[in-house]
């Protein structure tokens, strides 16, 4: 492999290059640098998140800046806030010893003044987020006419987040002989796109295979039922005693939700989502990035550009539906050369899509059985006795104090020393664990008994099945021919009724649902659902058994309606 130097690089980034600690060039670097600071005008590098390619775009890009003229050169486009401020602080870096090179980072979220301000100053390098940049671009302040390079970095997540048409607007301002560099962890059709409208017979570098998940990271998944999932995470927390690591859940709601209740068990842990104010995101991705947090709880989109080399764990509470999106959280883990772990809380219908993943990355999940209370215990334990091993005695600090301490403990024979202090590390995990149920994983196949309950299931949900003592069971119009599920049935009635509500037993029929909920909380699950529709059909929340009003010809011709719901009406599928 060359070295930095054997890549042309000029003196003044090589020094900068040494100081940051960068020893040998990463793979996306050897193959990009030298392309670019050749004659190689359109590059798409294929790489995962992580991997070096800020540097690999960013050396050349600042080598090849002509200083003496402020204006922009350089055109760099990046889905999120913290991406471009991220890339902005790694240029700066790069170039600290480069003498008058000026880099703007454009994004919103901040003062638009300040930064129309630098730019009248002149720059020669921006770093921007597609809807700030257009801003910029009408009130005539940001003029890219003498641009001649421009970078798309993790286009793929720029397509998904909705710039296709951003991006085309941009690159109408942009003169048509500049070069086009393009980086994305995943190829899309979308970029195959991008590709043949905007760039000239491009030089395409791939690292790894196409779409294809970090080399150095290990994919677990855990079989659970879904009531089970929150404490199955919790378990796997607790199996890894030195987890940093990411929790990944697929809606704001869900985020908080998760976050809190780890929070509210004594875990290290933090949400960050869209719902959060700017300010508290940074707070939170701050406490991160230091290690002051453990865990954090996160969307995917929230998440990105938070850019940390040292994370251990990736935990997928639930797999996402699109594959590149797995691609872009596992690689997360697994960076600079260390090993990642790749965790995901899956149920029985996920089968297929643990099936689609492992083609498109072509890696092979491990399954393996949720940790019982005493094995989660035991490793616990020695972690803490390996830390009690490894860790630094200052001996002059506590010199003065030790002879107080041994008259103190005298009395104590060594193995009670020893028990006493792991009892009062570990009393509140071990009681815990003591009392808490093993979770169960879910059987491919139904039992006899089962199936002797599924026989009968059609005429027990006419009634003769009793709810829970305290319970109400309620009837509602949606089922499995709607695509609901259990868990779907849950999110509408959180999402619906204020305030936590406890919902028993869950049976999903085909054309319809029954639900059981405590007797005291009836009448304000039916008034939530009043008016509320299923895209174009009108929900029916009502008391299983109760007549519906109008009768049943007039439940079922609200099924076939092809009502547009009212603005204000929230959509569900």
């Amino acid at each position: 492999m060359k070295t930095f130097e054997e890549l042309g690089i000029m003196p003044q980034i090589l020094k900068a290059v040494n100081e940051l600690g960068f020893q040998q060039p990463m793979p996306v670097q050897s193959e990009v640098i030298p392309h670019l600071l050749g004659d190689t005008r359109d590059i798409i590098a294929l790489a995962q998140t992580g991997t070096g390619k800020t540097a690999a775009f960013g050396i050349p890009i600042i080598q090849k800046t002509d200083t003496t003229n402020r204006v922009p050169q350089t055109l760099i486009l990046c889905p999120t806030r913290e991406l471009c401020l991220q890339i902005a602080g790694d240029l700066s870096d790069l170039s600290v010893y480069v003498e008058g090179i000026k880099i703007l980072p454009v994004y919103g979220g901040s003062s638009i003044e300040s930064q129309i301000r630098a730019l009248t100053r002149g720059v020669h390098i921006i770093v921007a987020t597609p809807g700030r940049l257009i801003d910029l671009i009408k009130r005539g302040t940001a003029s890219l006419e003498n641009v001649r390079t421009v970078v798309l970095d993790e286009a793929d997540e720029m397509l998904n987040m909705g710039f296709a048409e951003d991006i085309d607007e941009i690159l109408s301002n942009v003169p048509d002989e500049r070069g086009m560099l393009l980086f994305s962890a995943t190829m899309p059709q979308e970029i195959a796109k991008i590709t043949r409208n905007y760039m000239n017979d491009p030089v395409e570098i791939t690292i790894g295979r196409k779409n294809e998940g970090a080399t150095n990271v290990r994919h677990i998944y855990y079989m659970v039922h879904p009531k089970d999932k929150y404490l199955a995470l919790k378990r796997v927390v607790d199996y890894y005693p030195n987890i940093y690591g990411i929790v990944f859940c697929r809606t704001r709601k869900e985020t908080q939700e998760i976050a809190d209740n780890l929070m509210k068990d004594g875990y290290n842990a933090d949400s960050l989502h869209g719902d959060l104010s700017q300010a508290q995101r940074d707070h939170v991705m701050n406490k991160f990035r230091n290690r002051n947090l453990q865990l954090l709880v996160a969307t995917d989109v929230a998440a990105r550009g938070l850019d940390v080399e040292s994370i251990s764990h990736i935990i997928n509470y639930g797999l996402p539906e699109d594959n590149d999106i797995y691609t872009h959280r596992s690689g997360r883990t697994g960076r600079a050369g260390k090993t990642g772990t790749s965790i995901s809380l899956v149920h029985l219908k996920d089968k297929g899509k643990i099936a689609r993943i492992e083609k498109a990355i072509n890696k092979t999940f491990e399954k393996r059985p949720i940790p019982s209370g005493d094995i989660i215990c035991e490793k616990q334990l020695f972690n803490f006795v390996d830390k009690i091993e490894k860790v630094k005695v200052n001996e002059a600090e506590i010199e003065r104090l030790l002879p107080s301490i041994f008259r103190k403990l005298e009395w104590l024979e060594k193995e009670d020393i020893i028990k006493r202090v792991v009892s009062l590390e570990f009393n509140r995990l071990i009681d815990y664990y003591q009392q808490a149920d093993e979770i169960h994983e879910p059987s491919d196949s139904p039992s006899r008994k089962e199936k002797g309950l599924f026989s009968r299931k059609s005429k027990e949900m006419k009634g003769n099945r009793q709810p829970e003592s305290g319970y109400t069971r309620l009837f509602i119009n949606v089922g499995k021919v709607d695509g609901v599920n259990p868990s779907i049935l849950m999110g509408f009635i959180n999402d619906h009724v204020k305030s936590k509500v406890p919902v028993g037993k869950i049976d999903v029929m085909n054309s319809f649902s029954l639900f059981e909920v405590p007797e005291e909380v009836v009448g304000k699950v039916l008034k939530s659902f009043t008016g509320m529709y299923l895209e174009d059909r009108k929900l029916v929340v009502r008391l299983d058994g109760e007549k519906p009003k109008g009768g049943m010809r007039k439940e079922k011709d609200d099924r076939g309606k092809r009502k547009k719901p009212r603005a204000s009406q929230r959509k569900y599928r």
